[in-house]
């Protein structure tokens, strides 16, 4: 820990130095004509307003991060985030997040621990082995990473972790003025799996007040190779993703917005190892056919001449289905049935664990309705923002068996209704103090599909947070928020058999539902200082530094009983077992000129199981990411490298139900490189080129949080034209 915690240190000091020399000498940005990473406009965090002013932890991803990360999941766009990490493997079904410690595979609590949005529609699946979120980064143009629970008056109470919002392109993103469409299409390829990207983006200004976009993507890839020369198997795919998305404005000054999109994601998988989170060959092979899709109807009406009035509202749409069939424990074996002989003494029964090997069709259905009104009143030396507004959803989580009609104990039925209500005031003082008060009430009802009694249940959220301009160039900021997480349909009602000891298995006794779990529970408070400042080395350069430090006490969390036994007394599948502390340090700093651009994460997080007095074993390796860069304006050309030092890390990681494997990651390093050429004049106006190696030297280590050792070195070239009429 020593390495990247002096390492950090001194990069801090050097930048946080050149800073505060520069601060009293000239106003922030007044002179700088290049954003840095902290410079980024926010808005979900409330009323927009740069990264570095945000009183709370927050990454903005822009379109240039996407294109020269190349990413071939959206777990892989997340390097350069402190406080995140991705869970799983590098499959395509295989992925989760995990922010703060907070977030694993296989756990449908996560779904509101962690909350990921698609323009506003809640995104979410969990099922055994598989991981939480299917979709293709070529979508999206921004994403939005707001750290810790004070989001959850505007997201929903129980974020815990925290917020990703991904938002996807829009037509206007493509159409240069004087223009009235673009075509923008676009291929890739990695050495690493031979993957290749195909993609198409189709964007027309059909009036003056209407836009549409249209996108399609096709991506594969063969099975991958590890660092250690190892093939990782079922890692290949193909898949298919679009997006169409229509935009209209009108009303006074044509201020009003009326936005359509749909986009689908699709995977025909066979042959795909069942357990995609990482590799457990005991689990067999099996053929998935993945959809997820999203629609979105969105309308804002900000009406700049009423102060009363600056109206949002989303009605969204999500579908994510499992269809997984023909399982065979090894290449070439028998199809899977009720019957199969798994190991002496134990069959596959449709209602015992090996059940989910059978047929099944898996489904999360959600609808959501969100309305907010944001009412302002500037006076003399003041600003105040009061925005108010609801929620309301249900989601339908299914599991459709064709070799029969007993339900899946261990992935119950159900739907659960949700209504929130949210406010929160924004007041800012002589533009140095701004104060903000939230809270939100949520209230859920749950519905089993099969007959088991009805819960329900009410959560609440508050937060106060401030943040103070000391200078133009220095501010401090802390918050305090308060939230509760209401237990979910999975939580509620699983149940499991006994299962008597075979197979290399001890057994367990059986598990009954857990209908009387109680809320989980978080008290937050996080503190932390800025530093801006330009004109530091150069005319027109900026530099921004952002540190942000965090502690939580967790209670009642939920968590899977150890059952007793084979032949012991029957427990609740789950129960309010949990009792941790995590607590941290995060940093973000960057500096931008016209020759040289650099930027600087490092999230350092520690966790304490309070019950068993241990180490946290979901707290991701404590890592810094430096990245740093020189450019040429001239000839429109960026080359850099990025250099990813990790200290050691405790993991816990399962190969099999009943055997834990506890023990610690070593540290590591890695390098990448990435060279960008996107001329702006002559002929080749419109071209961009993209080239990286990723893992330059082969660097073979395993993150605390993943099963699967690293991946070995990629070379990566990307080349995109755009045309435009």
């Amino acid at each position: 820990m020593g390495l990247v915690k002096s390492r950090a240190a001194a990069l801090l000091g050097g930048v946080a130095l050149a800073i505060v020399a520069q601060q009293g000498a000239v106003a922030q940005n007044v002179n700088a004509t290049n954003i840095t990473l902290l410079e980024r406009l926010v808005i979900g965090a409330g009323t927009p307003k740069v990264a570095i002013n945000t009183p709370q932890a927050v990454t903005v991803i822009n379109q240039a991060d996407i294109n020269q990360a190349q990413a071939a999941t959206t777990g892989a766009l997340f390097a350069n985030v402190p406080g995140v990490a991705i869970v799983g493997s590098q499959r395509q079904f295989g992925e989760a997040y995990n922010i703060r410690g907070i977030g694993t595979t296989e756990n449908s609590s996560d779904g509101a621990r962690v909350v990921i949005n698609v323009d506003g529609a809640p995104k979410f699946n969990e099922q055994y082995r598989m991981g939480s979120f299917f979709s293709d980064p070529e979508l999206y143009k921004q994403v939005e990473v707001l750290r810790g629970p004070t989001s959850s008056t505007l997201y929903g109470a129980g974020a815990i972790g925290g917020v990703i919002n991904f938002t996807t392109k829009d037509a206007s993103d493509f159409i240069q003025d004087g223009d009235s469409g673009a075509l923008r299409v676009k291929t890739s390829y990695d050495s690493n799996g031979k993957g290749t990207l195909t993609s198409a983006v189709l964007a027309q200004q059909v009036t003056d007040t209407f836009e549409i976009l249209a996108a399609g993507n096709w991506r594969r890839r063969e099975d991958i190779e590890m660092a250690n020369g190892k093939i990782l198997g079922g890692s290949a795919f193909n898949t298919l993703s679009g997006l169409i998305k229509g935009t209209a404005r009108f009303g006074d000054n044509e201020e009003q917005e009326l936005s359509l999109s749909y986009q689908r994601w699709f995977s025909d998988a066979k042959d795909q190892a069942y357990a995609q989170t990482g590799t457990s060959a005991s689990f067999g092979i099996i053929d998935r056919t993945v959809v997820d899709q999203t629609a979105v109807l969105r309308w804002e009406n900000p009406a700049t001449d009423n102060p009363w009035v600056d109206l949002k509202v989303n009605l969204t749409y999500s579908e994510t289905t499992n269809d997984q069939t023909n399982h065979r424990f090894a290449a070439g074996g028998a199809r899977t049935v009720i019957g199969t002989v798994v190991s002496p003494g134990q069959t596959v029964q449709a209602d015992n664990d090996y059940g989910i090997l059978l047929d099944t069709r898996y489904g999360y259905k959600t609808w959501q309705l969100t309305a907010d009104n944001t009412v302002e009143w500037i006076g003399d030396g003041f600003e105040n923002y009061l925005t108010a507004g609801f929620s309301a959803s249900t989601q339908d989580r299914t599991a459709t068996r064709t070799q029969t009609t007993i339900p899946l104990p261990a992935h119950p039925q159900g739907t659960e209704n949700k209504f929130g209500v949210f406010a929160q005031n924004e007041f800012i003082w002589a533009e140095k103090l701004t104060l903000i008060a939230g809270a939100r009430g949520d209230f859920h009802w749950v519905n089993s599909t099969t007959g088991l009694p009805n819960i329900e249940g009410s959560a609440f959220s508050p937060k106060i947070a401030a943040q103070y301009e000391i200078t133009d160039n220095i501010g401090v900021f802390a918050s305090l928020a308060h939230t509760e997480r209401m237990p979910t349909i999975d939580e509620l009602y699983s149940t499991a058999l006994a299962v008597p000891a075979g197979g290399g298995r001890p057994g367990s006794a059986a598990k009954s539902t857990s209908l009387g779990l109680q809320k989980e529970s978080a008290n937050t408070i996080e503190g932390g200082f800025s530093l801006s400042g330009n004109d530091l080395l150069m005319a027109g350069d900026s530099a921004a530094l952002k540190t942000t430090a965090f502690y939580s006490d967790l209670t009642n969390l939920i968590a899977s009983n150890t059952a007793n036994a084979f032949g012991g007394a029957t427990v609740p599948y789950y129960g309010n077992i949990g009792k941790a502390r995590i607590y941290g340090i995060e940093v973000e700093a960057s500096y931008d000129s016209e020759l040289l651009f650099a930027s600087l994460a490092y999230g350092l997080t520690f966790g304490d199981n309070l019950v068993t007095n241990t180490p946290l074993t979901t707290v991701a390796q404590n890592k810094a990411a430096l990245t740093v860069g020189i450019r040429n304006v001239e000839y429109d050309f960026d080359v850099g490298a990025r250099l990813t030092i990790a200290d050691k890390g405790r993991y816990s990681l399962e190969n099999s139900a009943r055997f834990p494997i506890d023990g610690t990651a070593d540290a590591y390093a890695t390098v990448d490189l990435f060279a960008t050429w996107k001329p702006d004049t002559g002929p080749l106006a419109g071209t961009e080129i993209q080239a990286g190696i990723d893992n330059l030297f082969n660097a073979d280590y395993r993150q605390n949080l993943a099963i699967d050792r690293s991946t070995g070195r990629t070379f990566k070239i990307s080349v995109a034209k755009q045309f435009g009429w």
